[in-house]
């Protein structure tokens, strides 16, 4: 998969993991589990990108002594995933045109 649209997708996977419910990053690598494949390597940049974009914010919360880093979506984060799917729609038209070309 191209990197500039698997890196677009992480995003939106990333941000529709948050649209129900915070989390931190252990809980979203495994929520994502299955659909991507994502490593902490990869998802703190990402996490770190949305937030700096307004995507998502973050607060701390103690956890068994220690501070957990929660994520929320904000609404620019809600607003960037309906952008997404309306984008996908698009592209699925052109994916069935081009697939429908090759099939002749």
């Amino acid at each position: 998969m191209d990197i500039q649209l698997k890196r677009g997708t992480l995003d939106i996977c990333v941000l529709a993991s948050l649209l129900n419910e915070d989390s931190y990053g252990y809980k979203i690598i495994q929520s994502l589990n299955g659909v991507v494949d994502i490593s902490e390597s990869t998802l703190y940049p990402i996490l770190r990108r949305l937030e700096s974009s307004d995507c998502l914010t973050s607060y701390s919360v103690e956890h068994n002594g220690r501070l957990r880093k929660f994520y929320s979506i904000t609404d620019t984060g809600r607003e960037r995933v309906k952008e997404y799917l309306q984008d996908f729609k698009e592209l699925l038209q052109i994916y069935n045109y081009i697939a429908k070309e090759v099939k002749k």
